[in-house]
């Protein structure tokens, strides 16, 4: 099913990507979306939306939290607690992979729509909570990010749980790695965003990653930097990405997301749009393997990435459910990508 156009609103921001679309030479195939957020009625928070599958049990904590009286920021921080502990996943927290180096280095961040604050860590060992460590830097420091060494300080000093990592079974699957000298790095790159638009109208967001499997050590991806992996903007909506993290770092993906929301479009829409902005540009095309997650300040959500099979969570207080976004297809970039030839 195609995206229907709808009314005023919208009506100049869709004309305007057609003629960018146009004047870039690319022809795109879209898929269908289960959230339909182009038709969606305005509806009151809370809306919960997060990256993959396993970001449903995060979803369902983050409303459990809210409807115990917790605030947005509490709702988030505890909502990626649930993945962060989660062992079975190799892309987060505690059970995450390590670099090339065998230490696993993790990465996280926190948006407040109220007061537009924002806190971050990066390549920060042996800590078990990051977002919580994120969430510390944000409201008891002056700065927005703190990295490596220094940040594993604050968060002992601040009381946050330290934790052994890797995991054995991660242990193990990099001396194999280091063994066999394999050229599997990349494999891994998946991320827990979570964003919302709580009960009182305000939105906030967070993001936690371990990175690309056997990164080099120091490696930043997109998820801690405000604006690639995450941007909240309390008076229009959040946005968060999932991927391959130099592919959105490189474009402020989610800063851009949220820009397009700004000017109009829908979230389903702001997302693909991006995508579509990135693939334009980028040399290569639509082989980007990045995706996007989107909420706005009427409760409307969307997701797009940029091949097909992107899979999202979405949690009301009426429903809890995985639902697949808009998947990209180059059919002919032409000139587009850069230096491409």
């Amino acid at each position: 099913m195609r995206i229907k156009p709808t009314p005023n609103s919208r009506r100049t921001f869709l004309k305007q990507t057609t003629v960018l679309a146009a004047s870039a030479g690319a022809m795109w195939h879209t898929g269908s979306s289960q959230a339909k957020d182009v038709d969606m009625p305005n509806q009151a928070g809370p809306v919960i939306v997060s990256t993959w599958p396993f970001g449903k049990a995060s979803n369902d904590e983050a409303l459990r939290i809210l409807q115990q009286g917790g605030s947005g920021l509490d709702a988030v921080e505890k909502g990626i607690w649930i993945t962060e502990d989660d062992l079975s996943n190799s892309s987060v927290g505690r059970g995450g992979m390590p670099n090339a180096a065998g230490v696993v280095q993790l990465d996280s961040c926190i948006m407040s729509g109220p007061g537009h604050k924002a806190g971050s860590v990066g390549a920060i060992e042996g800590i078990r909570h990051p977002i919580s460590a994120a969430r510390h830097v944000m409201e008891k420091t002056k700065h927005v990010m703190l990295v490596g060494a220094g940040a594993r300080e604050f968060a002992l000093k601040e009381g946050l749980e330290a934790a052994e990592m890797p995991i054995e079974a991660r242990r193990q699957d990099w001396l194999k790695w280091k063994a066999e000298q394999e050229k599997n790095a990349g494999k891994n790159h998946d991320t827990i965003a979570l964003i919302l638009l709580a009960p009182d109208g305000h939105l906030y967001g967070g993001c936690s990653t371990s990175g690309w499997a056997y990164k080099l050590p120091g490696r930043l991806g997109d998820s801690p930097l405000i604006g690639g992996g995450l941007y909240v903007d309390d008076e229009v909506g959040a946005a968060g990405a999932t991927g391959l993290g130099e592919n959105v770092l490189r474009y402020c993906g989610s800063f851009q997301v949220v820009s397009l929301m700004e000017r109009g479009a829908t979230p389903e829409e702001a997302c693909l749009e991006t995508i579509k902005k990135i693939a334009r540009k980028d040399p290569k095309g639509a082989d980007l393997s990045i995706n996007f997650i989107a909420v706005d300040k009427k409760g409307r959500y969307g997701a797009a990435g940029s091949a097909a099979g992107f899979t999202y969570s979405v949690t009301t207080t009426t429903s809890s459910k995985v639902l697949t976004g808009v998947g990209l297809t180059a059919v002919d970039l032409g000139p587009i990508g850069g230096n491409r030839k």
